[in-house]
């Protein structure tokens, strides 16, 4: 698949010439195509003057940033020890059956992508389930269906 590069060369003259940029310029890059392309990522090396190892050193240290294309909606279920305990690995077992998920990958339709963390840091509400910027606290297969059918009929754009 070929890559637009016009957003990318907006974001770089954006921060051109400025320093400590690159991880701003990183998660803008994420925010507009939904992950970080290869093609950009030699594009800011090229611009910047970086070299492109220096770049995926970034991309492969935070947790936050994605090489491949990830769905429209991205879901993190915590496996910590408290959401363990309470249920987090058949939260998300029962997430990948029911979407056809495998971790790491959009699913079939697009629409999401499947993750398991360590922790989120929030013990109190265990078992948690993040979609997107929302945190879903105290879930179970009863609730998490609904939390998916509120993101199957939502025309909310990544």
């Amino acid at each position: 698949m070929k890559i637009n590069l016009s957003a990318a060369r907006k974001l770089i003259k954006k921060y051109q010439g400025k320093k400590g940029v690159l991880i701003p310029l990183l998660q803008d890059v994420q925010a507009s195509y939904g992950y970080v392309p290869k093609e950009v990522i030699a594009l800011i090396a090229k611009e910047l003057g970086i070299f492109p190892v220096d770049i995926y050193g970034i991309l492969t240290f935070y947790a936050q940033f994605y090489l491949t294309p990830q769905g429209k909606h991205i879901i993190k279920v915590c496996q910590g020890t408290a959401c363990h305990v309470m249920g987090g690995k058949e939260l998300l077992d029962y997430m990948a059956d029911k979407l056809g998920a495998v971790e790491g990958k959009p699913t079939k339709d697009g629409l999401f992508s499947l993750e398991r963390v360590a922790c989120l840091g929030c013990c109190g509400m265990a078992p948690a389930v993040v979609v997107d910027q929302d945190f879903y606290g105290r879930c179970t297969i009863q609730t998490i269906e609904s939390v998916l059918s509120k993101y199957r009929s939502s025309k909310k754009a990544k």
